[in-house]
């Protein structure tokens, strides 16, 4: 599979009649390697490694109702509250992050209410907050760190 622009992180693979599987920690399960899951499994490596994320507030590939239209996000990070605090949005490498891609995100946002935005193809990777107040978008370097609320 291609190099990222993620750290290296030690992933269980398996062969199963001739397709490559890679073990989701969060779903607990063997899912088929596609270039986006390549990414979605970076990233929550990323998020769990990096950025601190407790795996038990991380969710994947799970229905979120837009505009009354069942949609599926990538990853999606609660708060231990259940609020939404980060929607990941993952594309597979060859994949331009664009306006269409951003544009998706935000639509799914509407949904999800979330404080932060990723959006990432494994090569690119754009972060936001939201700024519901003056309906705003603030770009942002990296993502924040978890750190658990007191």
């Amino acid at each position: 599979m291609e190099q990222l622009n993620f750290n290296r992180y030690p992933f269980t693979l398996k062969n199963r009649e001739n397709k490559r599987y890679i073990f989701d920690v969060v779903r607990k399960k063997d899912i088929l390697i596609t270039p986006e899951e390549w990414v979605r499994q970076h990233c929550i490596q990323y998020l769990i490694q990096e950025k601190n994320y407790p795996l038990s507030l991380i969710n994947v590939e799970k229905k979120l109702k837009v505009y009354g239209r069942d949609k599926r996000y990538d990853i999606i990070v609660y708060t231990p509250q259940g609020e939404v605090t980060l929607l990941v949005e993952c594309k597979a490498p060859h994949v331009t992050i664009d306006q269409d891609v951003f544009d998706q995100i935000a639509r799914y946002n509407l949904s999800a209410n979330s404080q932060y935005l990723m959006v990432t193809n494994g090569l690119t990777h754009i972060y936001c907050q939201m700024d519901y107040t003056a309906e705003a978008y603030h770009f942002l370097k990296d993502l924040p760190t978890y750190t658990p609320s007191l």
